[in-house]
Parts: C-alpha cells; structure tokens; sequence
C-alpha cells in the first residue's frame, strides 16, 4: 500500500486513476543490403511512406491544438530537403534498404539533438524520434496503438512517450502520465501542460515497476506517484484537486489580465518561443509579449543559411501576429553545443567557451547582416525588438549597431519602411556582462537575463553533469546578487530588465525575482497565468524587503528555505 516513486515534474496537477502500461510496437529493422536493381524501389519506399504520413497529418479536421502543433511541426521536418536526401543517399551510396537508411538517418539526427546545451533545443530530438517510429511503422505495415481509445480515468505509464503519442491522447479520459525517459521542456512535456493534465517524466524505470491495473495517484506538484493508495490518501488528495480545479478557473480569468501588484508595480508576463506554432500557443496562454523569440532553428532545420527574405517573411508573421505588444527576437545563438550541418565549425577543447553566437556573427559578417536586415525591415509591422546573446565586450555590442545603422542607410535609400526607433537590447549570460553592466547600459535599449548559462558560468558548474549537477542553482546567492546587479543598473539609468531564462518560469521564484526589481518575465505560457495571479496579489514594497534580506544568506539551501516559507 501507498508505494511511492519519484520523478521530475513535468506539468503540475493531481489525478486519481486506474494505470495503463504502454507498450510501443516491436520492430526488428531488416539489416540486408540491396543491390543496385533494388534503389529506386527502395527510394520510393521512403518517399510514399513520407508522403502517406504528411497527408495523415494534413487531415486534422476537428484536432486539437495541441495536435495541431504537432502535426505542423512534424511536416516541417519531413520537407527539409536534408532530411529526405541523407536517407536517400545511404540508399544510393551504401547500399542500405530502405528500413536501415531511415533508422540511421533518424537516430543521427537525436544524436546531434541530444547533445545541445540548450534544453529546449535538446527536447527536439523525441520530434525526430517520433517521425522514425511514424515512418518505421508505414514501412513495415504496422497499425500503431492508439491511446485516443483508453478508458476514462487511465494513468499512462511508459518508457517513453513521443510527441505524437501525447497530442493523440483523449484528456477526457486520460487524467495523467509518467515516462521513464524525457525532460522538461520536451514536446510531452508541453504537451501535458496544454492539456491541463499532471505528468513525470525521467523516471528511469517506473515502466518496469507497474504491471498495469493498478490504483494510482499522480501528483505533479510534488513529483510523486502512489500505487495502490489507502483510502485516507484518497480522501486527501481528493481534498486537494478540489481546491486546485477552484485556482484554475481562477487562472482562466486571470491570464488575459495586467499584472499589477497592490501597490502600482506593473510587470509584463512574456513568453518563451521557438517558432510561430509556439508563438501560437503563447497569444491563446495570455502572453504580454514574447520575450526570447529562438532563432536557431531557422538555421538548424535547413540545408543552406537560411536567406534574407526567408527569415523576414517568418519575422514579420511573428510581429504582426502580436500587434502592439512586444516580439524580442534574440539573434543567432549557434556554436558551441549547437552545430549546422552544412557549416564546419573549428574543433574546440571547451566549445561553450568558443566560437559562439555574437563572436561567430561578427567574424562572419555576412550571415549576421542578413540577419539583421531581415530583422529590420521586419520592424516595420509592430514592435520588434533585437536581442544579442553572449556579449562580453563593449566594443562587441558597438559593432552591431554600426552594421545596424550601415543597414537603416541603405533601407533608407531604397525607401524601404523599419521602426527609426528600433530597441537592441543584450543577453545578461556572463559575469563579464554582470560586473560592467553600469557601462552597457550606456549603450543598450534593455537587458534580459539568460539565467541558465548565468548560472552556469558564475557557478563553474556544467548542469549537464550528472556529478556535480546538485551545485547548479539558481537560488545560490552569488546568482541572486548578480541578478540584483543588473536590474540596479539598469533602473538607474532609467531603463529596464527582463529575464528569459528558466528561472522566470519557476513559479515559486516569482515573488523574488519581482522584489529584486524584475520587470518583466518571460517564461514558458504555460506558467503566464500563475506568474500573473502571483504579481497581482503581491505587494512590491513587501516582496522588496523579502528579496533584499535574501541576498544576505550563505547557501542557496537556506534561499530555497526561507522562499518556500514566504510563499
């Protein structure tokens, strides 16, 4: 009785059930070469099974959004060029068939994924690995199962579950799900968090510890399940949803409000986004703004350095869509972890410290400056805004308002419409940029702090080592001085702060970060709502004199503490 396992929350909530073991089809992949006879069938195996799975996806008549999203995003990745012509060519030069090309190809591609610093952009891996199991299954003739027909009240348990798995799922029948594999900001992740539904993913072996049947609870706020409940944690955790399905009607009413705390202070609650189907999801959460619109995959998702009017075209969309309200767009952040397979960058001993974001673009002009003109002649259709990443110099930021200015010129001459007034703000990701941040904010429009490699690289602790992973955290008080720093500096010149890292998503930092000073949260859509309730029954002047006695303690132990005390 009460058996209870522990795993990384995923999307918040509590939801009693019946567990359903998920098991994704065997598929043993035929290994046998071709001969050259056989190539063109081979070809045209994976070309009907690309076509066949595009046109599922095109049919989403009465689909949620959630699917929506997914179905779009899987498309984009079956038109890449690249895509399709890798496998062809392990068909044509190795002679692989048609199930090996597919299946290497794909599992190259969640490599070069998984292996990117960047969670958001890491997660993107499962898209590919659900295309490889779609795919797989045409080829092989396989019907997979279909989680739209469980019964009410199930609690999926799996070893992984893919982006397509969840956005098939009927909310009205299933109330949760927890997977071995996953993280945070994966597609499931989202996915759950859009369908209002708790889940745990990184469990590592819960799949292996349930047998199916069985009663359950999951609760996502503490990251917990319980198999086989008594009838008096029933009872409590019964109490519990009730007052939780209270807040999220309150929630529902709140998102679209301004946060305002009780004293005057407003705040704007923005969004973290990667494409338009993000920014989608972002207006329907209540979104202020967009506070880090990521442009990397407008260059990892192509062949070729994606052209001026190709980029202009996504950034106008994007800026139009938002009208008035805010749409920073942070220029390219590429190098280091996160690479292109159609430029070679130099072999470096220590790539987060190399040849990255601003220092590529500067030393390759040309990509930067179509770039940024792209980003320009965008501004013309509502209020964008430019984001450097990774500044350290002066003489860095300086530069881009040179070429920024060289390119307001030559639109100028062409009569070609732009904001005169444009805003270029920095990335706040490095100590450098911390302790001459009074110099910067000479120069720049705004700040916004990148709190995941802030935090990193004032910690000199890789988050993504298991080892030592226990030392990064964003509640260590260096992190919170550093954090106070800046928006000091940026106040006494009159000019304001944002965040854009993970930190403005927690929400049991939202009363912190708004009493040192914070202006403005930009954080996934789905916390935009509870960021709001938050801002708006707090009081500055309170939440002030909390955060400044914060700065003071020794360990970020005794911070997490003496937070979750005042919340």
């Amino acid at each position: 009785m009460n058996t209870k396992y522990e795993g990384i929350k995923a999307s918040t909530g509590i939801a009693i059930g019946t567990i359903y073991l998920f098991n994704r089809e065997e598929v043993v992949i035929d290994d046998s070469k071709i001969d050259d006879a056989m190539i063109e069938d081979e070809k045209n195996r994976i070309k009907t099974a690309i076509n066949d799975y595009i046109s599922e996806l095109d049919n989403n008549e009465g689909a949620s959004e959630a699917q929506v999203n997914i179905a779009n995003a899987h498309k984009e990745l079956l038109q890449d060029p690249y895509f399709s012509d890798t496998i062809n060519a392990k068909i044509e030069n190795e002679l692989k068939n048609s199930e090996m090309a597919l299946n290497e190809t794909v599992n190259e591609m969640v490599e070069i994924m998984s292996q990117i610093d960047d969670e958001y952009l890491k997660e993107r891996a499962s898209d590919y690995k659900d295309i490889g199991y779609q795919l797989m299954y045409k080829l092989k003739g396989i019907k997979p199962k279909d989680l739209s027909l469980l019964e009410k009240g199930s609690i999926v348990i799996s070893k992984e579950l893919t982006p397509s798995d969840t956005s098939n799922m009927n909310k009205e029948n299933v109330v949760g799900f927890a997977t071995d594999l996953g993280g945070k900001t994966s597609h499931t992740s989202i996915i759950a968090q859009t369908l209002d539904i708790p889940a745990l993913v990184g469990m590592q072996d819960i799949s292996t510890k349930v047998e199916g049947g069985e009663n359950a609870i999951i609760d996502g706020d503490q990251g917990l399940i319980i198999l086989n409940p008594s009838d008096d944690i029933i009872a409590e955790y019964q109490t519990k949803i009730k007052e939780q399905k209270e807040k999220q009607e309150r929630l529902k009413e709140i998102k679209d409000k301004e946060a305002v705390t009780s004293d005057g202070k407003k705040v704007e609650v923005s969004a973290n986004i990667g494409n338009i189907e993000d920014l989608k999801v972002a207006i329907e959460n209540g979104c202020d703004g967009v506070g880090l619109f990521r442009t990397e995959f407008l260059y990892m998702e192509n062949d070729h350095f994606p052209t001026e009017e190709e980029q202009y075209e996504v950034y106008k969309e994007a800026t139009q869509m938002l009208g008035e309200k805010p749409l920073i767009i942070r220029t390219l952040d590429i190098g280091g972890d996160k690479g292109l397979d159609y430029f070679t960058f130099p072999v470096e001993e220590n790539p987060f410290l190399g040849y990255r974001a601003i220092r590529l673009c500067l030393d390759r002009e040309d990509i930067f400056r179509t770039q940024l003109k792209a980003l320009v002649r965008a501004s013309a259709f509502g209020n964008l805004k430019i984001m450097i990443p990774m500044i350290i110099n002066i003489s860095e930021f300086k530069r881009t308002l040179e070429i920024i200015e060289d390119i307001k010129k030559e639109l100028d001459q062409n009569g070609v419409d732009y904001n005169k007034d444009i805003e270029v703000g920095i990335m706040i990701e490095t100590p450098a940029s911390v302790f001459m941040a009074d110099q910067f904010i000479k120069y720049v429009d705004f700040f916004s702090i990148g709190t995941n490699d802030l935090s990193q690289y004032t910690l000199a602790v890789d988050r993504g080592n298991e080892n030592i992973s226990d030392l990064y955290s964003n509640y260590n008080p260096a992190v919170l001085r550093a954090i106070k720093h800046v928006i000091d500096a940026s106040h006494k010149a009159g000019k304001w702060t944002g965040m854009c890292g993970q930190f403005a998503s927690d929400t049991e930092a939202t009363k912190l970060l708004l009493g040192l000073g914070l202006d403005e949260y930009s954080a996934s859509p789905s916390k935009i709502a509870e960021i709001k309730d938050t801002v708006i029954k707090s009081s500055l002047k309170n939440e002030e004199e909390f955060s400044n006695s914060l700065l003071d303690l020794e360990t970020p132990e005794e911070v997490e503490e003496k937070v979750k005390e005042h919340n």
